[in-house]
């Protein structure tokens, strides 16, 4: 599950005796797990601001509430405390947060959703934009729409045709082409305006 070293304890329990309330422990969560974006968020909290469906880890003098939905994406963490002369550092470790690559048993749509969120987005957020994943037909086309700043962007087909559909093409097996469902007339902040490039 979760290992919290000696130090981390100590560093813990010093803050919540500081605060003398009763029962306050600490709880992690799990941000956007599965995804480039994942981060663990790591709160002091009393009883009254629990869910009830947190799990409880007893630590030495307080408990440590791991939220239930994080569970799975936490799994493995570790929390570390290392003093220094300046201070310290409090470290977490959660290997899992990003999710894992799909093996070749998953279905086609969740190799090629791994790979939007884990490579295409974080490339296309550099434009202030995004794709989504609207269906995979059953021969194999991705079909996209684009949001933010491709959503009307005048390099939008360039983007598709030598960007996103050469990399699912060539990382996903069995995709066979991607089309875009994006009504790019729509669009309202695009990177480069239509007509523009």
């Amino acid at each position: 599950m979760i290992q919290i070293s000696e130090s981390a304890q100590t560093h813990f329990r010093k803050l919540i005796e500081r605060e003398a309330i009763p029962g306050l422990g600490v709880r992690l969560s799990a941000v956007n797990p599965g995804t480039p974006r994942a981060d663990v968020r790591l709160e002091f909290t009393e009883p009254a601001e629990l869910d009830g469906d947190e799990w409880a880890i007893d630590c030495k003098g307080f408990t440590l509430w791991l939220e239930a939905d994080s569970v799975s994406a936490l799994d493995g963490a570790e929390i570390d405390y290392e003093a220094m002369a300046t201070g310290g550092q409090l470290q977490i470790r959660a290997p899992k947060i990003k999710g894992a690559v799909p093996g070749e048993a998953a279905s086609l749509v969740e190799r090629v959703r791994y790979l939007i969120e884990h490579e295409i987005n974080p490339q296309l957020a550099t434009h202030r934009g995004n794709v989504a994943l609207q269906e995979v037909t059953a021969d194999g086309i991705v079909v996209l729409r684009f949001g933010g700043g491709c959503h009307g962007c005048g390099m939008a087909d360039v983007t598709l045709k030598n960007g996103i559909e050469k990399t699912l093409r060539e990382k996903v097996p069995g995709v066979t082409g991607v089309r875009d469902a994006t009504d790019h007339d729509s669009g309202a902040a695009p990177y480069i305006a239509r007509g523009a490039s």
